[in-house]
């Protein structure tokens, strides 16, 4: 049984990413000129139901997805969500020209309707890695598994070349785990090396325990 769980989400960014010239990234909306700029704020994660936490450098740009939690003040409207559109957005946040892009999602079980398990990891982990090959030939690809302290984590890395832009080459990283009560999957497009070394070695919480990288050093060969 696959769990794809919707992380065609993750491609959106992805191929929008991808697809960017090689120039600086489209500006954001211009600051009023009164307003006070301090320093960015840096993409962040605290996910209070699940109960997880993760952030990048302020240097890198959040990127506002619509799939993410929609402010829908009127829930009956589009009615409750069940299975793979429970699916949300957590993260999304790119850096560098050519873009290096960042995705993080999280599958709440409440919502999806049934709970997984570590049984379930593999399984959920490669239903999500398989929409990668809608967007990208990937080759040299390395399965591996680690711990975060009594949290099991399933990796992914390959070499990944953009459908039709035979120039756009990445590294390709998803990580996922499972939870008590969700499931969660990391996601880097890196362009450079050095931007796959911040996806990896910033800190991550799970369910209240602390570490110092989301992948220890070694972990992914």
């Amino acid at each position: 049984m696959r769990f794809p769980v919707a992380l065609h989400l993750f491609l959106g960014s992805i191929t929008l990413a991808a697809q960017t010239p090689a120039t600086a990234p489209a500006p954001l909306p211009a600051v009023p000129a009164a307003t006070n700029s301090s320093q960015p704020i840096p993409p962040s994660i605290n996910d209070t139901d699940i109960g997880f936490t993760y952030s990048l450098p302020a240097e890198w740009e959040a990127l506002v997805s619509q799939a993410a939690k929609p402010d829908v003040p009127y829930p009956a409207v589009e009615g409750p969500k069940k299975g793979n559109a429970c699916t949300q957005v957590e993260m999304t946040a790119r850096n560098g020209t050519p873009a290096s892009v960042v995705v993080v999602v999280a599958l709440p079980f409440d919502c999806y309707g049934q709970s997984l398990t570590d049984k379930n990891l593999g399984d959920f982990a490669a239903g999500a890695a398989e929409g990668i090959k809608q967007t990208f030939d990937t080759t040299d690809t390395v399965l591996t598994n680690y711990a975060l302290g009594n949290h099991n984590m399933w990796a992914e890395r390959a070499s990944g070349t953009v459908k039709g832009q035979p120039n756009a080459k990445y590294t390709l990283e998803i990580l996922c785990t499972v939870m008590t009560k969700g499931a969660a999957c990391w996601m880097i497009m890196a362009a450079d090396a050095g931007h796959l070394e911040t996806f990896e070695k910033e800190a991550v919480t799970l369910e209240g325990d602390a570490f110092d990288a989301l992948v220890p050093a070694g972990a992914v060969q």
